[in-house]
């Protein structure tokens, strides 16, 4: 079974820096610690109310992914100045995602079944790919037939499924089996269109295995898991912890 990627989201180190207005925790240092663990992106999200990441932040990742060769891959609300911030920084993925000020943090997938909201998406997306044509654009959606149809009429290069639900089930030790199987039929309709399929939101070592084993997943993105769990064991340690998890086989 191929391996499948991981992408970690730093965004909490820079919460941690907010919280004291310091410089400290460095968000370069972090990216650097995950991408020499053997990371294969970094994510980051620019929020509108710049809760964790700020624009300076952005440049900087990037600057380190590229020492490393690896994608740097911006999550982003459709706000027009984020979307001309990222299409100045010119990120290789570009994750357009839902975003509400009151929110903690994400809590689900675009409404694509929304004209509105799916207009807006069409016009941000034509921005990015007039602007900063290298770039690379997914989608943050459910695994739903009729947002995953969206999807492909949006000619979307990946999508990336929001996994929370799932996640919390797991946690609270109820059924996965009907996520599971709905995960493996958004797979057979996204991939016979050659649209990547990737994961994330939730995400913790125990809950990423049984994704892993039934391989139904490119790529992960997990971030909250990994910064808890490098309070105690180090970054470093807990990055390679879902490395190798990514890395198994059943």
């Amino acid at each position: 079974m191929k391996s499948s990627r991981l992408g970690v989201n730093i965004d909490h180190v820079a919460t941690l820096r907010q919280q004291r207005g310091e410089n400290y925790p460095s968000l370069v240092n972090a990216a650097d610690i995950v991408l020499s663990a053997g990371a294969d992106q970094i994510t980051i999200h620019l929020r509108e109310d710049r809760r964790h990441i700020q624009d300076t932040d952005v440049p900087a990742v990037k600057m380190v992914c590229e020492r490393y060769n690896k994608p740097l891959n911006l999550e982003l609300g459709v706000d027009p100045e984020i979307v001309s911030i990222a299409c100045d920084i010119k990120p290789e993925w570009i994750c357009i995602v839902p975003e509400k000020r009151e929110e903690r943090t994400t809590e689900g997938g675009l409404d694509l079944k929304s004209p509105d909201t799916f207009n807006k998406i069409k016009s941000a997306m034509e921005k990015i790919r007039k602007e900063s044509k290298d770039s690379k654009i997914s989608l943050f959606v459910e695994a739903d037939t009729e947002t995953l149809d969206k999807c492909i009429e949006l000619k979307a290069d990946a999508v990336e499924i929001h996994t929370g639900d799932y996640a919390k089930a797991h946690l609270e030790e109820n059924p996965i089996e009907s996520f599971l199987e709905n995960f493996a039929k958004g797979k057979e309709q996204i991939q016979a269109k050659g649209i990547g399929y990737h994961a994330g939101h939730g995400l913790t070592d125990n809950s990423l295995k049984p994704l892993v084993d039934a391989g139904l997943f490119e790529e992960y993105n997990i971030g909250h898991w990994i910064i808890c769990d490098a309070v105690f064991n180090g970054l470093e340690k807990s990055c390679k912890t879902l490395i190798d998890l990514c890395n198994s086989t059943k």
